[in-house]
């Protein structure tokens, strides 16, 4: 490890630091050990945005940049009742394309996550590697046990308010207004988050992400986001929810293995087969998921769809019940989180109808 530059760290987060290293510099093969180190290099790399704003020597346009970021950070707090806090007030360049790599995996007949359960998270459908060879080499090792991965590139993580987290280059791979959507989504995991419920949080997440960009775009003058482009993911999001439940089924049969192999890769087949269908009739030969389906599918390419928007329809119905006000909308959430959970499940399924 290189020495850590405390002066970057800001006081509320340095009462971590010596927890951190402890747990680092004891255990770096392990991987508890693994997230302190990654997290203490996240750490390490912040820098002001301030003061690379107003520095004429730094790249003019990453300077332009993050003058939008901080406009977005502003109204996140002031028109979306978003934490106001030190997050996404510095900037961290790990010159890296992803800050971590998400691995999941599943049963070879099964579409349930393998569940890793966490002291602050909660229980999640994924493990976190700071390093692309780590995940790779566990996911190779989870397919030596017969099981189904994907390792997949994150650009942003919210630490949930424990430490300021900062604007990273990976978040950069977004235009303007994705940025400040994704801001917004990780601010909202700041402001609440229930531990052990992903889809809760997510979907939660995901409509601050999506509402607050549209309030964004209009406050800035800005055409708001293309329907068509959410239309078209939601028909792509149902197609794959659509093969999830037909695997249920298919695994709950009792069939032979062999034969539950082949008809396991039949529906992946019939998978690709629809998407083509959507893709050269309504879509007109939009393309911009082909990419996604080039690579093998299995049940754990299965598993990010639904966790991030199986609610949002719940969400915006509570926004409105709550006169679009974000105050009594955040406050309205804080009770569902309140709830029991097949209380709150019941709750989400009436406003989402």
């Amino acid at each position: 490890m290189r020495k850590l530059n405390a002066a970057l760290i800001d006081r509320p987060s340095l009462r971590w630091v010596p927890l951190m290293l402890a747990i680092g510099l004891n255990g770096c093969s392990t991987y508890y050990g693994q997230l302190a180190v990654g997290q203490l290099e996240v750490l390490r790399e912040r820098r002001p945005i301030e003061a690379i704003v107003t520095d004429p020597a730094q790249d003019a346009a990453l300077r332009a940049r993050l003058t939008n970021v901080l406009q977005a950070r502003t109204f996140a707090s002031q028109a979306l009742g978003l934490p106001d806090n030190g997050s996404y007030r510095h900037y961290a360049d790990l010159r890296r394309p992803y800050v971590v790599w998400n691995l999941f995996a599943t049963e070879e007949f099964s579409v349930a996550p393998l569940e890793h359960c966490f002291p602050i998270a909660g229980c999640v459908a994924y493990r976190g590697y700071y390093r692309q060879g780590a995940a790779r080499g566990e996911a190779a090792r989870l397919q030596a046990e017969g099981m189904d991965t994907l390792v997949a590139g994150v650009e942003a993580y919210s630490t949930l308010g424990w430490f300021d987290d900062p604007l990273l280059n990976s978040m950069l791979r977004r235009n303007d207004e994705q940025l400040a959507g994704l801001i917004f989504h990780e601010l909202a995991h700041q402001r609440l988050y229930l531990p052990g419920d992903t889809a809760f949080n997510e979907s939660y997440a995901s409509f601050v992400e999506r509402e607050g960009l549209r309030q964004w775009q209009i406050n800035r003058g800005l055409p708001e986001q293309h329907e068509q482009t959410r239309r078209r993911y939601r028909q792509l999001v149902e197609l794959i929810l659509a093969t999830r439940e037909r695997l249920v089924e298919l695994y709950a049969s009792q069939r032979p293995a062999t034969e539950l192999r082949q008809l396991k890769q039949d529906e992946f087949m019939r998978l690709r087969k629809e998407y083509r269908a959507l893709r050269d009739g309504p879509w007109n030969g939009d393309n911009r998921f082909d990419r996604w389906f080039a690579q093998p599918l299995n049940n754990a390419t299965l598993l990010p769809f639904g966790l991030y928007d199986r609610w949002v329809p719940a969400f915006s119905t509570l926004f409105d019940e709550n006169g679009r006000d974000w105050q009594r909308f955040h406050a309205a959430v804080s009770a569902l989180a309140a709830l029991p959970a097949d209380e709150r499940e019941a709750r989400l399924r009436r406003l989402a109808d």
